[in-house]
C-alpha cells in the first residue's frame, strides 16, 4: 500500500476518488443503476439548472420546490457544533475479554474470557472548535460506546488519568476560559491563566496538559483514560471502587510545541486523516484496557479522596490489573451520520457498573445527556450510531421530534398495565445499598489540600525526563508569558507550592522576581488571590 496510488500516497488535504473509496467496478455499476431524486423519492431529470421564465436568465419561480428543498436543506445541515470535543474522528471495532474479573462485577459484558463486544470509539480534542488544528495543545478526548446484550455502556474520559477540576459547578466557567474573549473574540491567555491559578487544584492536569503529553503525534499513539472512579458490583450485592486504563498498543509518541505548530500550519487534519487512513490499510489500532481496584476499606483509609479526580492513585497502591483489548477495524460510511451524530455519555451504563461519589462526574452525569438533548434532540438515542445492537430497547417515552421506526406501535406506553408483555426485571438485582457517611445537605467545600500540588510535583520530580522538563516550561513560559503580570506571579506561585524547581524555572523564563513569587507561594489561596487581585 505504499505506492503512489494509496490511500497513504494521496497529497495532503486530499480525498479518496468514488473508484478508490468503493472499487472500481462497484463505482461503474452505481452510476449505471442509480439517478438522483428528491428527498421524497422522485427522480430529478436536471439538478444544475433551476427553473426560470427565461433561456437566459429571468426570475426564478417559488414553485421550483427542487430547488427550494436543497437549499432549504442546505441552510439546516450543520448541527450546533459540541461546547467541547467539537472535532473528532471515530471507527468501529470490538471490545475483547483478556482477563477474568467476574467476581468484581455482574457485567456481562465482562463475564468470560474471549467474550467479545462491538463498539464505537470516537477521539478528538478538548477545546478546539470544529475548525481547529488536530495538533494544538489541548487534552484529547477517548470515547468508546460498547454495544453489550444488557445495552449501551459508554466509558467518556480523555488521554490524561486527571482532570483540572473536581466539581462540576466549576465546569461552565473553566470551559470559558478555554474558548474566546467575549469582548475581542479572540484566544486570551489572561482569562486561562487567570482561572487556572485561583483553582490551584489544576496544578497536576495543567503539568500534563504543557508537557509534549499535550500534543500527542496521533489518537493511535497515546493512551486513555476514563479518569473518574467508577462502582463495581456483582451479584452478591459486594461493591468496589476501579478506575479505567487504555494503554496504547503502538506505544506513546507526542510532539514537541514547533513540530505540532509545523503539523498545524502543513495538515490540520493530520490525526483524522492517520486514523482513517491505518485502518483503511488493514494497520488496525489496539489498546490494552486494566483497571485499578480499590475496596470500600482502602477508599476510607487513602491519604487523599479516591473520589478527587483530579488525583491519580498511585499504581504501586493499586496495580493495574489486565481485563481486555480494544481493537479499532472498521471506519464509518458517512461522516456526519456516525461519527458527528455519536453521543457519548457516562450516565449510559450497563448492569454491575454505577458512578461513585465523585463531584465532577455526578454533574457530568446529568451534563453530557441534555448537551445530545440541545444539539441532535429528545430521540438522539434512535440514531443508529447511538441505539443498542447486542439487544432491543423498549421504553415507554414516545413521540417528539425525529422519531425513526414504529414509535414502539400499538404498545402502551405506561406501567404498570396488564396489555403489554414488557414488566420489570426483578430477577436483575440492581446496586447494592450503600451506608452514606457525613450525609449532611450543603455546599460542601473542598478545603484547599497539600496533596493538589504534591501530584504535580511527583509528575515533575518523578515521571518527566529532563528533556519533558526542558519542554515544559519553554511551554507554559510561550503562553503564560501572554497573561498580565499579576497572574504569571499568581501562577508561578503554584507552580513553586508543587515543586521548588519547577516554580523557579518558570519564574526566571518570565523574569520574575523570585522573591515575590516564594512569598506568594507560602501564603494560603485565599491570601495569594487577594495580594494579586490588584496591580499591574
Amino acid at each position: 500500500m505504499d505506492g503512489p496510488c494509496s490511500l497513504a500516497g494521496n497529497a495532503v488535504g486530499g480525498t479518496p476518488s468514488p473508484e478508490v473509496r468503493m472499487g472500481k467496478e462497484e463505482h461503474e455499476m452505481t452510476m449505471e443503476k442509480r439517478y438522483l431524486t428528491t428527498t421524497e423519492g422522485r427522480p430529478v431529470e436536471n439538478d444544475q439548472s433551476s427553473m426560470t421564465t427565461g433561456k437566459k436568465g429571468g426570475y426564478g419561480l417559488l414553485n421550483d420546490s427542487h430547488l427550494i428543498e436543497k437549499l432549504a436543506h442546505f441552510t439546516r445541515e450543520r448541527t450546533p457544533e459540541r461546547v467541547v470535543h467539537a472535532k473528532g474522528a471515530g471507527a468501529y471495532g470490538y471490545f475483547e475479554v483478556t482477563d477474568d474479573i467476574s467476581d468484581h462485577t455482574c457485567a456481562r459484558f465482562l463475564s468470560e474470557v474471549g467474550k467479545r463486544t462491538e463498539l464505537f470509539a470516537r477521539f478528538s480534542t478538548v477545546g478546539g472548535e470544529k475548525g481547529s488544528a488536530d495538533s494544538e495543545r489541548d487534552p484529547r478526548g477517548f470515547a468508546l460506546k460498547l454495544y453489550t446484550e444488557e445495552g449501551n455502556y459508554d466509558i467518556v474520559g480523555n488521554n490524561t488519568p486527571i482532570f483540572f477540576i473536581r466539581d462540576a459547578i466549576k465546569f461552565p466557567d473553566f470551559v470559558h476560559t478555554q474558548k474566546r474573549d467575549p469582548r475581542t473574540n479572540l484566544k486570551d491567555p489572561t482569562m486561562f491563566w487567570d482561572f487556572l491559578s485561583l483553582v490551584p487544584e489544576s496544578v497536576h492536569q495543567v503539568t500534563f496538559l504543557f508537557s509534549d503529553r499535550g500534543t500527542p503525534a496521533d489518537y493511535r499513539h497515546m493512551h486513555g483514560f476514563g479518569a473518574n472512579t467508577w462502582m463495581f458490583y456483582n451479584d452478591k450485592g459486594e461493591h468496589c471502587w476501579f478506575k479505567w486504563h487504555f494503554l496504547t498498543d503502538q506505544g506513546i509518541k507526542n510532539m514537541t510545541a514547533k513540530e505540532a505548530s509545523e503539523m498545524a500550519g502543513r495538515d490540520p487534519d493530520h490525526a483524522t486523516r492517520d486514523l482513517f487512513e491505518a485502518i483503511e490499510r488493514g494497520d488496525h489500532p489496539s489498546w490494552t484496557a486494566y483497571v485499578q481496584i480499590m475496596s470500600p476499606e482502602q477508599a476510607r483509609k487513602y491519604r487523599f479522596d479516591p473520589f478527587d479526580v483530579t488525583k491519580v492513585w498511585f499504581h504501586r497502591d493499586f496495580p493495574l490489573i489486565r481485563v481486555g483489548k480494544i481493537v479499532l477495524d472498521r471506519n464509518p460510511e458517512n461522516f456526519y451520520a456516525e461519527v458527528e451524530q455519536a453521543a457519548f455519555a457516562p450516565s449510559t451504563l450497563v448492569r454491575g457498573i454505577y458512578p461513585s461519589p465523585d463531584k465532577l462526574l455526578q454533574g457530568r452525569l446529568f451534563a453530557y445527556k441534555d448537551a445530545h438533548r440541545y444539539r441532535l434532540g429528545k430521540n438522539h438515542d434512535l440514531i443508529p450510531v447511538n441505539s443498542p445492537k447486542g439487544t432491543k430497547a423498549y421504553t415507554n417515552q414516545r413521540d417528539g421530534n425525529m422519531v425513526t421506526g414504529g414509535n414502539h406501535g400499538r404498545m402502551a406506553n405506561y406501567y404498570p398495565n396488564s396489555v403489554n408483555p414488557y414488566g420489570e426485571a426483578k430477577h436483575l438485582k440492581d446496586v447494592p445499598a450503600l451506608a452514606l457517611e457525613d450525609a449532611i445537605m450543603a455546599r460542601h467545600s473542598f478545603d484547599m489540600l497539600e496533596d493538589d500540588y504534591f501530584q504535580a510535583g511527583e509528575l515533575y520530580r518523578r515521571v518527566l525526563s529532563d528533556m519533558d522538563r526542558d519542554h515544559l516550561i519553554s511551554n507554559i513560559a510561550q503562553h503564560l508569558g501572554g497573561a498580565i503580570r499579576r497572574v504569571q506571579y499568581r501562577q508561578a506561585a503554584v507552580f513553586y507550592k508543587a515543586d521548588k524547581d519547577y516554580g523557579t524555572r518558570v519564574a526566571k523564563a518570565l523574569d520574575l522576581d523570585m522573591a515575590k513569587v516564594s512569598s506568594l507561594a507560602a501564603m494560603s489561596e485565599n491570601e495569594r488571590a487577594e495580594a494579586t487581585l490588584a496591580g499591574p
